[in-house]
């Protein structure tokens, strides 16, 4: 189970055992061999005028007549279209138009034996999914998956998708962790790294309590676009080495600077927004990244090489037993999970954050 493609503006691979399996040694796909689950996932933005979108389209005429496309409407909306032969099946996801300048992360999930797809679309700007679920879906074949990813010719990809992926799995959605696995985690025996830690461990947190860990998750997700590494550098934000996070992990920032513009003590700040080329860069690596993150029992600042940063943060998720059931945290106990009702500090907005980054580089 792996992500099997990877395309973006300047290339495709496709690798039919996982990208991180040789290539050279790839076995011929033959015509009717089908994905019968996986998913796909396309980062995109809204076109800004409103236009109609092909985001991602493709045709085929052998072994079987068949199509896809994903589309944007104008005012809002994803449709999804498919078909095999004169079967004919589409799904639409409305989403609003307010949003048309958010980054939008869109995941067609489907399990044909189960006779189950979905359609989700997840903002960077928002803590919680919105989808949708199509009727049954038909499975895809393992030739188009190749098609699309690795030839150009025969897709139909619009300007503004900076990337997508497949998988031959049922991927997560909804909360996403956040840090790499050499993240070093301040415990009482002294720093770990996060991809150590384990259920009933303890970690220690900014003010200086010992708290236990709930649960470690981790996730695979394609290093490109909103889900490539931002690599935060030493001896900014009070790191004492470099680390690497996913875009969307959220850093406690302080200081003068913070009480004199938003009169608070403190605020969360999304690390995609603190890149300046400086303190904060895009990492660099191979095509698939690991993020990990620790669920405690409260919405917690915890430290990471000397940086405060936030916990996993679930929000009411266990309140959701349809979207808990797509989550990095399927398999927990629902009873068991805590809630977090608000974060610990807060968040900043888009706008916010580049004020403050702009401040703190004068």
């Amino acid at each position: 189970m792996a992500w099997i493609g990877i395309s973006d503006r300047f290339g495709g691979r496709f690798a039919a055992r996982g990208l991180t399996c040789r290539t050279d040694s790839e076995p011929a796909i033959a015509s009717d061999t089908l994905m019968p689950r996986g998913t796909l996932l396309l980062e995109t933005r809204l076109s800004a005028e409103g236009r109609p979108q092909t985001l991602l389209g493709f045709n085929r005429s052998h072994p079987w007549p068949g199509s896809f496309t994903l589309q944007s409407l104008p005012g809002g909306g994803i449709v999804l279209v498919e078909a095999q032969g004169d079967d004919l099946r589409h799904v639409t996801l409305p989403i609003g138009a307010d949003g048309r300048m958010d980054v939008l992360r869109l995941s067609y999930a489907w399990d044909a034996p189960a006779r189950w797809a979905q359609l989700s679309v997840e903002r960077t700007e928002r803590d919680t999914p919105t989808l949708v679920a199509p009727h049954a879906p038909h499975p895809l074949l393992l030739s188009d998956a190749q098609g699309v990813t690795t030839d150009a010719r025969r897709r139909v990809v619009d300007a503004d998708v900076t990337f997508f992926a497949l998988s031959n799995t049922v991927e997560p959605i909804g909360p996403m962790p956040g840090l790499t696995g050499e993240v070093p985690i301040a415990t009482p025996g002294g720093e770990v790294p996060v991809r150590r830690l384990k259920r009933g461990d303890l970690i220690m947190t900014q003010d200086g309590k010992v708290v236990p860990v709930l649960q470690v998750v981790k996730r695979v997700v394609p290093a490109k676009g909103n889900l490539r590494p931002v690599h935060l550098r030493a001896p900014y934000f009070g790191l004492r080495r470099d680390i690497l996070v996913a875009p969307q992990q959220r850093l406690v920032i302080g200081g003068s600077e913070v009480e004199y513009l938003f009169g608070r003590e403190a605020v969360l700040v999304p690390a995609r927004h603190l890149v300046n080329g400086v303190s904060a860069l895009r990492g660099e690596g191979p095509d698939l990244v690991t993020y990990h993150h620790l669920l405690l029992p409260g919405h917690e600042v915890i430290m990471a090489a000397g940086c405060p940063l936030e916990s996993l943060y679930l929000g009411r998720l266990r309140r959701k037993p349809e979207l808990l059931s797509r989550s990095v945290l399927a398999g927990f106990d629902r009873a068991r999970l805590p809630e977090h009702a608000k974060p610990a500090w807060p968040v900043l907005k888009p706008f916010e954050a580049i004020t403050l980054a702009m401040n703190r580089a004068a």
